[in-house]
């Protein structure tokens, strides 16, 4: 829905309030019109039902007020003396019409000044239930939101079974754009299997301001862009989702708008110059490895490979009949070293090489995973030159991600039904990388990533299982309440973070008994 659509039907709900209160208003000392002025009706509202004015903003959240409307609902039927729970229910199954009811149907009188707490242990409970998902959903949505690392692509940094905390204050909380939703969910319920959302009620974008940029090498959660998948296992190419709602993928931004990106043997390259990654970054390639001596079984071949820290999850090739790893140069030159090792190849393609799984997928584009670029990241203001050579990069960012209509005819670019030479970008792109070259679906495969699919910037690691080990070595212990930024070896704080945890439950019992004891 457009932005006049949204501001349409927000003028008819609120007619719709009005109509249906106005004489509740009167009933509660108010003047009939202030039932219809929008945002003030809210305001009024939350005066005449006992709750404080701040409720208001709860109603105008996306997902949230979702929640709130029942409870407001069931808050004003309770106000008119309707406290049964067939009242409750009836307020919440007709969303909100049980109003109409009382406002033109039923004797009712204003009880001011009502008691707020639940008359019922039931109602108790389910009162601090929806409060605890209406603060959780809040967190979730605007400030912290929880993510799990299920791949290795950024290995050696993040690790697989990492369960990170994700700022989402740090470039900016996004706005829910998907306004009827499961609170605390992606895109699919658990247990249930199926979609979330209705993606038919969307809100255009908008982002609170943050007070950080992306800068080169960070680590950036968000939105898959050319995700068209129904679940988290199963795909269809022509199945739309919601950008908010596409995948979650967690990437090293490697390069910024305007930036001219290359790489060069596996290596990225930016305005000319090699990226230096931060010292907690390591690089990983593909090696072809072959052992020699009395090598008897695949655990003799994983103990020479973790004593190296070289990842082995690649396996067996038949064609090359070496079995194929992962290792950072470091790692690589150390292990050459081992008796049983008789060589370690380095897995890199050439330069011209096509590689049609590659970003543009265009047979102009003799690019590959090692030798790729350059090209142009897109900067929002910027214009370029459109021709039908660099048509390829940028064709998804003009159509998908800007929402323009385009044509080919002959050799001219129609743009919206209009010849067009030069294309202005209208947002900023980014383009995201692991650090496991060869083992990583990032940029190279589906290519840029537009601001507005960016979720946030993963800034802690709060608990880490390794599902490989046994026991309590099941927990990665020196990686618990680490920070994902910052230079030198994680550092973790789960020591202290207990000192203080114990510290404050040891105070709130001492005030607890001196409070009693007073």
């Amino acid at each position: 829905m457009t932005l006049m659509q949204w501001f349409i039907f927000f003028l008819v709900i609120q007619g719709i309030h009005g109509l249906g209160t106005w004489k509740l208003y009167i009933k509660a000392g108010r003047q009939a019109w202030e039932a219809f002025i929008p945002v003030y009706n809210a305001v009024v509202l939350m005066k005449i039902i006992n709750r404080p004015w701040w409720w208001t903003i709860l109603l105008f959240l996306p997902i949230v007020n979702l929640i709130m409307f029942a409870v407001v609902w069931v808050e004003t039927a309770r106000s008119f003396g309707k406290h049964s729970n067939l009242d409750t229910l009836l307020a919440v199954v007709t969303l909100g019409f049980y109003n109409y009811y009382l406002n033109y149907a039923a004797d009712v009188e204003h009880v001011k000044d009502r008691s707020l707490h639940p008359r019922t242990g039931l109602g108790d409970w389910v009162s601090s239930i929806l409060f605890a998902i209406v603060a959780a959903t809040i967190v979730h949505t605007y400030f912290i939101q929880p993510f799990t690392i299920p791949t290795s692509s950024l290995e050696k940094t993040l690790l697989v079974g990492d369960f990170l905390f994700v700022s989402k204050f740090h470039y900016g909380a996004r706005v829910p754009m998907t306004t009827i939703a499961a609170p605390m969910v992606h895109d699919t319920i658990p247990i249930l299997k199926t979609k979330s959302y209705l993606a038919k009620y969307e809100l255009p974008y908008m982002r609170i301001p943050g007070f950080q940029k992306i800068k080169h090498n960070d680590i950036v959660v968000f939105n898959w862009p050319v995700d068209t998948m129904l679940d988290m296992r199963h795909t269809d190419k022509f199945y739309y989702k919601p950008i908010d709602k596409k995948t979650n993928y967690v990437k090293r931004c490697v390069g910024l708008p305007g930036d001219s990106l290359e790489v060069r043997n596996g290596f990225v390259y930016i305005n000319g110059k090699q990226n230096v990654l931060p010292d907690r970054a390591r690089l990983q390639f593909s090696y072809d490895i072959e052992f020699k001596g009395q090598i008897t079984s695949n655990e003799q071949v994983s103990r020479i490979l973790k004593r190296y820290d070289i990842t082995d999850e690649l396996g067996y090739d038949p064609e090359s009949k070496t079995y194929v790893v992962q290792a950072t140069e470091e790692a690589a030159n150390r292990a050459k070293n081992h008796p049983n090792i008789a060589s370690l190849t380095p897995r890199r393609d050439i330069k011209g090489r096509r590689d049609p799984g590659i970003f543009p997928n265009s047979p102009d584009y003799n690019w590959n995973n090692d030798f790729f670029g350059p090209l142009y990241i897109p900067q929002a203001g910027k214009t370029i030159d459109i021709n039908l050579n660099v048509l390829p990069l940028y064709k998804r960012v003009i159509t998908a991600y800007e929402g323009n209509t385009l044509d080919v005819k002959g050799n001219q670019i129609f743009i919206n039904g209009k010849v067009a030479s030069t294309y202005t970008f209208k947002q900023d792109y980014y383009w995201m990388m692991g650090d496991n070259r060869h083992n990583s679906q990032d940029a190279r495969v589906w290519g840029f990533v537009p601001f507005d699919h960016v979720v946030g910037k993963p800034v802690f690691i709060w608990m880490s299982w390794d599902s490989n080990a046994k026991g309590l070595d099941k927990i990665r212990w020196n990686r618990l309440f680490t920070t994902v930024g910052g230079s030198g070896q994680p550092v973790s704080y789960f020591i202290p973070f207990l000192v203080v945890l114990f510290g404050w439950m040891g105070f709130n019992k001492w005030r607890k008994r001196k409070k009693a004891n007073s």
